[in-house]
Order: structure tokens, then C-alpha cells, then sequence
């Protein structure tokens, strides 16, 4: 048998709307750190704590203290 057997497994034509949504989709670019830091600003206002687009940790152990003599 050559084709699918039911209705169902048929592909059925895109409309323009479609045609033109994934055309828009291709051509969007990845949102900068500024736009992303944006979007996330917007969905915590106000806040007592803003989100942070850098880590301000540094890796690494504690420094040793020198025991005091005397």
C-alpha cells in the first residue's frame, strides 16, 4: 500500500499564519545578558533582593590565621 492508511497520519497544509510564525522564528536572535537580566528584573519587582547577573563568590579555601605566641 503506497500513503497512509488513516485520516489521522495525513499532513495537512500550513496556513500563512503559520508560514509567517516560523519565518519570525528564524529570523529572532538569542536575547542578550542585558534583555535576559531584564526579563528576570520584571517578574521580581519589587523585591527586597534583586537578581544578580554576576557571581561575586571566589573559589578557593580561607586564608590561614597565624596562631598568636606569648
Amino acid at each position: 500500500m503506497a500513503g497512509p492508511s488513516k485520516p489521522a497520519e495525513r499532513k495537512a497544509p500550513k496556513t500563512a499564519a503559520v508560514r509567517s510564525l516560523e519565518k519570525q522564528q528564524r529570523h529572532q536572535t538569542a536575547p542578550t545578558p542585558e534583555e535576559e537580566l531584564e526579563a528576570g528584573l520584571e517578574g521580581t519587582f519589587p523585591a527586597s533582593d534583586p537578581v544578580s547577573a554576576i557571581s561575586t563568590s571566589i573559589p578557593g579555601k580561607p586564608k590561614r590565621r597565624n596562631p598568636k605566641v606569648g
